[in-house]
């Protein structure tokens, strides 16, 4: 997961930079890619079997401090 809060007014341009440029750059056949925002913040979620590679760093004029990334492991639960 990789969460991003925007700059002042910069919402929509960190978001067109995560789909223009963000989420391309870490493109894999094997992992889905999911971008969601909320408010001021973006996040993708990536799931896969592989571990997906982390987003570069967004222009530092699109946000207001550095992007969090945390590695998840998936948990299956049977039913």
């Amino acid at each position: 997961m990789w969460e991003a809060k925007a700059a002042e007014g910069r919402g929509a341009e960190l978001l067109r930079w995560v789909l223009d440029e963000g989420v391309r750059a870490v493109a894999d056949p094997a992992v889905r890619t999911e971008v969601f925002i909320a408010g001021d913040r973006v996040v993708v979620i990536a799931v896969g079997e592989a571990p997906a590679r982390r987003l570069p760093d967004p222009p530092e004029e699109l946000v207001e401090r550095a992007p969090h990334a945390w590695p998840f492991t998936r948990v299956n639960l049977a039913t």
